[in-house]
């Protein structure tokens, strides 16, 4: 990525390197949002814990680093928790983050702590809480929440996810492990999340366990699956078999996603890296590389009898909403172009299309230039949705950059409707109301900021378009002291 293409709207960093997202907490009146970040360079190097904090998760102020290196190793992904009840000692309601040391490929867990709202941290004097464990080479990620009367660990190790409880966060029992088969592919696990959603329109409730899945994803190199069902505060069980295969995104950029504990009004937000590890280190870049998705709300809904993860873009985004453009009951021929007349590379766009059989494929066309073209487009022969980023711009840096990248998808009341962010390095698209969904990194020239809607093969009635200029967001450096 390079300077003038910084995204509008999307968190990056200030400087250098970032990849995961960290400690997820919400805490005093501020979302707080820590980060893998390497500040000395635009390649991944000793981990170190970014920080900002935001008011309502558009705007974000960035505050000095949190954690950093020490004798035990670099600081890798964790979580973040609020400890009302003062179970560790630290105080009531000090803030703790759990996350592992790695050094030499020795991974331990460890504790830190905050008295003031996170601006400054004091590592436990007992660490490690947790300590390597030679049946593990990778043994990382701890994520942590309050269940009823005790805390719960999810910490990633090989190819599977461990399961330890605690009464005061130093002192762990293992009690359980998933894994055991419950995944197509045989690569190492990182980055669990795991929450209680309810399943929309019924009493019902689930968990959802997530995974990051290092390589042999749905779309190549890294990605994240996710299981559906119960949890007693001890055991996850999955509802389904255990080669059923659940990915969160079928785009090649959704990686490591993390929700918030603590979210006030009981929401489920998430989000997620927008990279890939077999280029994340490789993309264009000059003082600063990586970005995170659209803060996503995530829930359950029941589509022919079995339960799915929906995400639908945050609420919040949409005051950051501008001019306003929209076409209704148009029946769109091939060859012409409704929105000829808009540019922009920043932009948010809600289509909705009846399905019909009589055309080969229709869909949206952005960041179009010379020679250069992000399609989302709907294949009516193999009834599915296609994000194709082979001429998005810049994409010789890596072999498996330049794809195209699908997943099935049948119409809900005969139609098919599309949501679209457009940012200056990257699109996510969310389909019949975020059953589907797909997040891509692109690199396009500046000067790429076409729009074009089209149909192929036959004619197609739009029910309606609407697209959006969106303002930037504010991302603002604390003020020294």
């Amino acid at each position: 990525m390079v300077d003038s293409g910084r995204p509008a709207f999307h968190f990056t960093p200030p400087v250098n390197w970032m990849n995961d997202p960290n400690g997820l907490v919400y805490h005093n009146g501020e979302y707080h949002l820590f980060y893998q970040h390497h500040p000395e360079s635009i390649v991944w190097g000793p981990m170190h814990w970014g920080h900002a904090v935001s008011r309502d998760l558009v705007d974000w102020q960035h505050l000095p680093i949190a954690l950093h290196p020490d004798e035990r190793g670099m600081i890798f992904s964790g979580s973040a928790v609020v400890d009302k009840h003062n179970t560790a000692g630290f105080g009531a309601n000090a803030l703790v983050a759990i996350f592992t040391c790695h050094k030499d490929y020795v991974e331990t867990q460890n504790l830190a702590y905050s008295h003031d709202d996170g601006r400054t941290w004091t590592k436990y004097a007992g660490n490690p809480v947790l300590p390597a464990q030679d049946a593990y080479r990778n043994f990382r990620d701890p994520k942590v929440f309050w269940f009823e009367d005790h805390w719960v660990m999810c910490l990633a190790a090989g190819r599977q996810i461990l399961f330890y409880i605690s009464r005061d966060l130093k002192h762990w029992e293992q009690s359980s492990i998933f894994g055991d088969g419950h995944s197509a592919r045989d690569d190492v696990w990182e980055t669990p999340d795991l929450f209680p959603l309810s399943v929309e329109t019924s009493d019902e409730k689930r968990w959802v366990l997530t995974t990051g899945v290092w390589n042999g994803a749905i779309a190549g190199g890294s990605g994240t699956q996710y299981f559906i069902g119960h949890f007693d505060g001890r055991t996850f069980t999955s509802e389904r078999s255990a080669e059923t295969v659940l990915w969160m995104d079928h785009g090649a950029d959704f990686y490591a996603p993390q929700s918030w504990n603590n979210e006030p009004e009981g929401r489920r937000l998430l989000v997620g890296w927008m990279s890939n590890w077999q280029y994340a280190k490789l993309v264009p870049a000059s003082t600063w590389r990586g970005a995170f998705s659209l803060i996503r709300e995530v829930s359950l809904k029941k589509v022919h009898d079995e339960v799915h993860l929906l995400q639908r873009p945050l609420p919040e985004m949409q005051r950051l909403r501008a001019e306003h453009f929209r076409w209704q009951e148009k029946t769109v021929q091939p060859s012409t172009n409704l929105l000829a007349d808009l540019h922009a590379d920043s932009l948010e766009i809600l289509a909705t299309f009846a399905w019909d059989g009589n055309v080969s494929r229709f869909g949206l066309r952005v960041r179009l230039g010379e020679e250069e073209q992000t399609s989302i487009y709907y294949d009516m022969h193999e009834q599915k949705l296609c994000v194709d980023r082979s001429q998005s711009g810049q994409v010789d840096f890596h072999d498996m950059f330049a794809a195209v990248h699908s997943a099935p998808l049948l119409p809900i009341d005969g139609l098919i409707r599309l949501h679209v962010f457009v940012d200056a390095v990257s699109i996510e698209v969310f389909a019949n109301e975020g059953l589907l969904t797909f997040s891509e990194s692109i690199f396009p020239s500046q000067q790429s900021q076409g729009l074009e809607l089209f149909v192929e093969g036959g004619s197609i009635f739009l029910h309606s378009v609407d697209v959006f200029y969106l303002n930037p967001a504010r991302f603002q450096m604390a003020e020294k002291s």
